[in-house]
C-alpha cells in the first residue's frame, strides 16, 4: 500500500518544496517507486525539476477539472514522477470552490495511481484554501518543514489547530507525522533554542535530523537539479539523506 504525505506550511519559503523534492529524489535512489504532486499555483516544484511549467498542457489543473485523469498527466524527468502544476492551477482553485464534494477531488482522483507508487509526495500551496484541504482530505500523514526562528512555534501550533479541524470534519485518519526543522545554523544559539522548544512542544513528531542551511539547496532548483544530482557532497545532501532513513522507518510503523 502507498504512503501518501502532504507537505505543508501557510508561510512560504520555509523549505517546503525543497523537502517534497529532495525527499523524494533520496526514496527513488532506493528504488522506491514515487510520485510527487505540485499543488501549487506557483508551480516551484514544477520548475524547480526543470521543467517549464508555462508550457505544459495537461497538468493538476486539468485533473481537479476532470478534463484529464493522472495516469495521462504524469511526466518523468530523469527517474521521478511528477504531476505539475502550473499558474491555471490558480483558476482551478476558484473554478471548484463552490463544487459538491471539493475537498475530495484529489483523493478521487488519484485513486488510479495510488497502486503504482510506494510513496506520494504533495507539495502544497503556502495557505490553507481548498487545494490544501483537498491534500489533507487524501492523506493519512502531514510533514511540516518549518524554519527554527522565533515565530516558528508560533506557525506549528496554528497548523496543528488547522490539521486538528480537518481531522474532526473532513479526514479521521489525519495526522502531523513528520516536523523538519530546515535553515538550521548550529553556530547560531537562537537557532538551537528554537529547536529545543519545538522538540519539547511536539516530542518524537520532530525529525532527529535538522536541514542546515545550506547554499547548494538554494542553488539547486536554478539548474533544474535535485541535492543530490547538483551536489551529492554537501550538508543539504546529507541531510536529506538521513531524512530518507527516518521517513522509511516511520512509514514501516504505520
Amino acid at each position: 500500500m502507498s504512503t501518501t504525505i502532504a507537505f505543508i506550511n501557510q508561510k512560504g519559503g520555509t523549505g517546503k518544496t525543497t523537502s517534497t523534492i529532495n525527499i523524494g529524489a533520496g526514496l527513488g535512489m532506493l528504488g522506491k517507486r514515487t510520485l510527487l504532486i505540485d499543488l501549487d499555483p506557483q508551480a516551484n516544484l514544477t520548475y524547480s525539476l526543470g521543467l517549464k511549467a508555462h508550457e505544459i498542457s495537461l497538468t493538476m489543473a486539468e485533473i481537479l477539472e476532470g478534463v484529464t485523469n493522472s495516469r495521462d498527466a504524469i511526466i518523468e524527468r530523469n527517474g521521478i514522477d511528477v504531476l505539475p502544476a502550473n499558474l491555471r492551477l490558480a483558476q482551478t482553485e476558484a473554478n471548484i470552490f463552490n463544487a459538491e464534494g471539493r475537498e475530495h477531488i484529489l483523493k478521487k482522483a488519484l485513486v488510479s495511481v495510488k497502486r503504482l507508487y510506494d510513496f506520494i509526495l504533495i507539495d502544497c500551496p503556502p495557505s490553507l484554501g481548498v487545494l490544501t484541504l483537498n491534500a489533507l482530505v487524501s492523506t493519512r500523514e502531514a510533514y511540516i518543514p518549518a524554519e527554527v526562528e522565533f515565530l516558528a512555534l508560533q506557525g506549528l501550533n496554528t497548523l496543528r489547530g488547522t490539521i486538528e479541524l480537518v481531522r474532526k470534519r473532513l479526514n479521521g485518519n489525519l495526522q502531523i507525522t513528520g516536523i523538519i526543522a530546515t535553515k538550521f545554523d548550529g553556530r547560531k544559539n537562537l537557532n538551537k533554542e528554537v529547536l529545543a522548544t519545538i522538540r519539547e512542544h511536539f516530542g518524537k513528531t520532530v525529525f532527529k535530523t535538522p536541514i542546515r542551511d545550506n547554499i547548494a539547496l538554494a542553488e539547486a532548483p536554478g539548474y533544474g537539479q535535485t541535492i543530490f544530482e547538483y551536489r551529492l557532497k554537501s550538508h543539504g545532501a546529507e541531510d536529506y539523506l538521513n531524512i530518507r532513513k527516518e521517513v522509511l522507518r516511520r512509514s514501516k510503523r504505520q
